[in-house]
């Protein structure tokens, strides 16, 4: 495991340990570092690389994200709302970060799967209609509608798990399948993983990400790239 900074993230870099083995773009939530989803990363994809950028937008009270919050002061449960433009631009950042990494790293021929949770998963989705082409594969727990309308894209050989909680109060499971819809309208391949709490991704769902991936290492939604 090695640490660096690299088109303006601060990240860590783990090298694969086999030729088959696809790339991991771990993507922490609010508040977390490049480093809260290595143990999952591992666990998942064993031989797999790991590249696990930091966000870098920090809030005022030091937590570190891949895009700005801005309160509505309107007392709903998640009283935020998003700079559209700045996502899009925080994704294409992103994105940039990717083939910068794969290309010191020597990655260029392997597929790129994400992984994020929350504030990870939502710039994970924006990188996927931001940068369509980019990103082979996500999995997407606790994400969130976040690009409205979102961009048009070709998601045709995408395929993507999104997990979510039945009683998650910020990313709402109508939100969810909101997401869901767009990606698949985009023409997407899109799993949907429910558990019966709020947000957060318990244990149960990783090995259920587990097998989804394992199969998708089979499929040819995640062969190399041409």
């Amino acid at each position: 495991m090695t640490a660096g900074e690299l088109a303006g993230f601060t990240y860590e870099y783990a090298p694969p340990s086999s030729d088959e083995a696809p790339t991991l773009l771990l993507l922490h939530g609010t508040g977390g570092d490049e480093r809260q989803l290595l143990g999952v990363g591992r666990w998942l994809a064993p031989d797999a690389a790991a590249l696990a950028p930091r966000g870098s937008v920090v809030e005022g009270d030091g937590l570190p994200r891949y895009f700005r919050r801005i309160p509505t002061g309107d007392g709903s449960a998640y009283p935020f709302t998003f700079d559209q433009d700045e996502v899009a631009e925080r994704a294409g950042d992103l994105g940039a970060f990717v083939v910068a990494a794969q290309d010191r790293h020597q990655l260029v021929d392997r597929p790129v799967v994400a992984m994020g949770f929350s504030n990870g998963a939502n710039i994970a989705a924006a990188v996927l209609l931001v940068a369509p082409g980019l990103l082979r594969a996500a999995v997407l727990a606790a994400p969130m509608p976040i690009l409205d309308p979102p961009p048009r894209a070709d998601l045709e050989e995408v395929a993507a798990l999104l997990i979510s909680g039945r009683h998650d109060p910020i990313a709402t499971p109508s939100g969810v399948e909101t997401l869901a819809t767009s990606l698949r309208d985009a023409g997407a391949s899109v799993e949907m993983h429910w558990h019966g709490g709020g947000h957060e991704l318990p244990k149960s769902c990783l090995q259920a990400t587990r097998g989804w991936l394992d199969k998708l290492r089979q499929a040819t939604a995640i062969d190399p790239l041409p």
